[in-house]
């Protein structure tokens, strides 16, 4: 229904919500936008002529509560709210106009609240003239009868009755039936058919996010090929040398590669993808270029999508208009709609995505607890400590943390199985991770969709590693048998002394690793261990304390780059508390090395970046401390 033929949107507003929510702008500004186009949307505003205890002077600069509609030529019909049949013919010439010229449209429905607020509130305490009037007016049922037995044909008052009466009866008998309604699984529409409910067990996607070496050519060369005469930007065409080379080695894939090989093998199993969000057809670090574009013709030409002539999906990926509220919004939506496709939103920056708090907080985090609907919505959130400013360096992963509902005191049952681990998964709000490989990053794509169920999926998108020489994968990691990895353990045993003599094991999450690998290299030290948490939240507690008891001697250190009182610190502390006092027996209180707490997210100066990095990298190899916690003596 490319049209919008067949599906009707409807929004109801408040008239202060209409005039004073940005959201409204946002939407608006939506309806002719080819990634959100539906064919026009109703806008019912519901006019009570207050905004809970404020006026309308108070609420609007404008005459109408309506009057944000006049910025795209959408029809306005202010209407009487105690003229139902008025009411009836602006909705009916609404719907029309919608369905023939596909535009939004307003229906100002002008009346007031009977008893204010709420049936408890008392509202002359702020409009007692208003309510004076309000009171001496006759309900529109009774206005309404009392009209046709006056119109012709006459309705006599007995015929208004039976019809009122009849209507009653249907309401009452629902409400005392309510209770014996069966649960109807199709109630969220036939797509979700297949998808396993809450409150039953799923599988989860093992063995099936690695891919076989024919998937990985057949999506690797048209990653690394293009049409025939094509004028590709000059600047571009080292990369897709450096791909047909990873392609035909399986070896270095970057990150670029690694995303749109996930989405490719999605494609051929035909699971459609939906990529949105600023600037994403290029990528913001000029590292997707997902469609290029013909130096001489400006032709667009999608990657992903020339896979195969008769391939059974497609990429759909789409720069958004300068919105994240909205945006995230619709796509939370179209999610919640298509269980089938991918959906993927991608922030310009990670710091950006507090301007979509409101869609977080009260439905992405929460929607499966408050309706049972399920979301696997991914976003990609840029994050990282490179010098760019309190603007540019964080997407506020304690925020996620935090509105993680998993108990930081219990340990779920059987996590050491892949079942264990799944159900973990299953009964948690959403997943945070932060991975450091691109073959992670491939297989958290990829898992997505393979499991049974849906579950929405913040990623803290890598910055930095987008073209680190360390941060390549290669086709065994994954090809078959391959997975996510939760947590990486020391890359190089080989370059450390005995796990018995390690001296410190440091614990850490991102790109911070590398700086790590690099500064232990440099400086030559063979006793410091370093291990990777990739999946923050659920919290990988098995694997976690089994770290701890392989290095039996080390202190136990957890490192990040961002301040004490953001990033991960005060989740994944309580967690190794528990993990290694119910697993091992054997309580561990990791030490902190980081920023100090800090009202800002990061410095607003590079060089004094550069001088607090080095100290965090140089305190976590060393035997000092940033921060003990709970005041214990070191």
């Amino acid at each position: 229904d490319e049209r919008g033929d067949t599906v009707l949107p409807v929004l109801i507003h408040g008239d202060a919500a209409f005039a004073g929510q940005g959201i409204v702008y946002e939407t608006f500004q939506m309806y002719d936008l080819d990634a959100y186009r539906c064919g026009g949307t109703v806008h019912v505003i519901c006019n009570n002529q207050v905004g809970f205890t404020a006026t309308p002077a108070q609420g609007r600069s404008t005459m109408y509560a309506s009057d944000l509609g006049k910025a795209f030529d959408s029809p306005i019909f202010h209407v009487n709210a105690d003229d139902p049949e008025a009411v009836c013919r602006v909705f009916e010439l609404a719907v029309a106009w919608r369905q023939r010229f596909k535009t939004d449209i307003v229906i100002d429905i002008i009346g007031y609240r009977k008893y204010g607020h709420n049936e408890i509130d008392e509202p002359t305490f702020t409009q007692p003239k208003m309510y004076e009037e309000v009171r001496k007016q006759p309900n529109v049922l009774e206005k309404y009868v009392s009209a046709l037995e006056l119109s012709e044909p006459r309705v006599s008052p007995e015929e208004a009755k039976a019809v009122v009466d009849s209507a009653t009866k249907t309401f009452n008998d629902a409400f005392e039936n309510k209770d014996n309604v069966d649960w109807d699984r199709d109630m969220w529409g036939q797509h979700w058919a297949d998808i396993v409910a809450p409150f039953r067990v799923g599988r989860g996607a093992w063995g099936k996010t690695g891919i076989d070496r024919e998937t990985f050519d057949k999506v690797g060369k048209a990653l690394s090929t293009l049409p025939e005469g094509f004028n590709v930007h000059r600047r571009l065409e080292p990369r897709f040398k450096q791909f047909a080379q990873a392609i035909e080695t399986g070896e270095n894939i970057p990150w670029p590669l690694a995303e749109q090989l996930a989405f490719g093998a999605l494609l051929l199993e035909n699971m459609p993808v939906r990529f949105t969000g600023q600037d994403v057809e290029r990528g913001t670090f000029t590292h997707r270029h997902a469609v290029v574009h013909d130096q001489k013709t400006g032709e667009k030409h999608v990657m992903c999508n020339a896979i195969d002539p008769d391939q059974p999906a497609h990429l759909y990926i789409a720069n958004s208009l300068l919105s994240e509220y909205g945006v995230l919004g619709f796509e939370l939506g179209y999610s919640m709609e298509t269980p089938n496709a991918l959906v993927v939103w991608e922030a310009q920056f990670g710091d950006f995505v507090n301007g979509a708090q409101i869609i977080i907080d009260q439905f992405l985090s929460s929607g499966e607890a408050k309706w049972m609907r399920q979301s696997g919505l991914v976003l990609l959130l840029p994050h990282g400590y490179q010098g760019q400013g309190p603007e540019h360096s964080s997407c506020r992963l304690e925020r996620f943390l935090q509105n993680s509902d998993e108990d930081p005191d219990v340990i779920p049952l059987n996590l050491h199985t892949l079942e264990g681990q799944t159900r973990q998964v299953q009964l948690n709000n959403w997943q945070i991770i932060n991975p450091s490989t691109p073959a992670n990053y491939f297989h958290a794509l990829r898992r997505q969709q393979h499991r049974e169920f849906r579950k929405p999926l913040v990623v803290a998108s890598t910055k930095a590693l987008l073209r680190h020489k360390l941060a390549v994968s290669t086709f065994d990691e994954i090809g078959p048998g391959s997975r996510f990895c939760r947590t990486y353990p020391e890359k190089f045993p080989d370059e450390l002394k005995p796990d018995t003599d390690v001296r410190r094991l440091v614990l850490c999450s991102g790109k911070i690793y590398y700086e790590l690998l690099e500064a232990r290299r440099a400086a030559k030290l063979d006793d410091v261990a370093l291990v990777r948490l990739e999946q923050i939240s659920p919290f990988p507690f098995d694997q976690v304390a089994n770290y701890a008891k392989q290095y039996p001697n080390a202190e136990l250190v957890w490192c990040q780059e961002e301040p004490k009182n953001m990033g991960p610190w005060y989740f994944v502390r309580d967690r190794i508390i528990t993990a290694t006092r119910v697993l091992n027996a054997n309580e561990l209180r990791p030490g902190y090395v980081g920023r100090t707490t800090m009202a800002s997210t990061a410095e607003g100066y590079g060089s004094v970046h550069d001088a607090e990095q080095k100290k965090i990298i140089d305190t976590a190899l060393s035997d000092k401390l940033t921060a003990v916690p709970f005041g214990r003596m070191h």
